[in-house]
């Protein structure tokens, strides 16, 4: 299926997600910082990542700017997938070029719907 970059500090989060994503037949990449997750994507090319907001060293906003503005990683959509749920954020991802927002705890139906929808046919 496809290529997927999970970014994310928590280990725990990055397990689920990975867990969800492989019984959809995706493969996974991981980073645990913005820093990295930047670095990972800008290696390895992903079809797809996903971001998590609240980490070290720089934010998953940060961190979606970096990859959703540089030329060579502007193609990958970003999904934005954190705990925090105030309209402004949403708003600000949209601002730093996130294609969608989702609100953790997620749920395994609107996860996949949401990444489905920005991979490639």
């Amino acid at each position: 299926m496809a290529r997927i970059l999970i970014v994310d500090d928590s280990p725990t989060q990055t397990l689920s997600l990975a867990k969800i994503l492989k019984k959809h037949g995706h493969e996974i990449l991981t980073a645990t910082d913005g820093v990295q997750g930047v670095e990972v994507a800008k290696a390895e090319l992903p079809d797809l990542v996903l971001m998590d907001v609240v980490m070290p060293k720089i934010n998953g906003f940060q961190a979606t700017r970096q990859i959703t503005k540089n030329p060579s990683t502007s193609h990958i959509p970003v999904i934005i997938v954190t705990t925090k749920d105030q309209e402004t954020d949403k708003i600000w991802g949209a601002r730093q070029g996130a294609k969608s927002y989702v609100i953790k705890p997620v749920e395994e139906a609107t996860l996949v719907e949401t990444v489905n929808q920005f991979l490639p046919r």
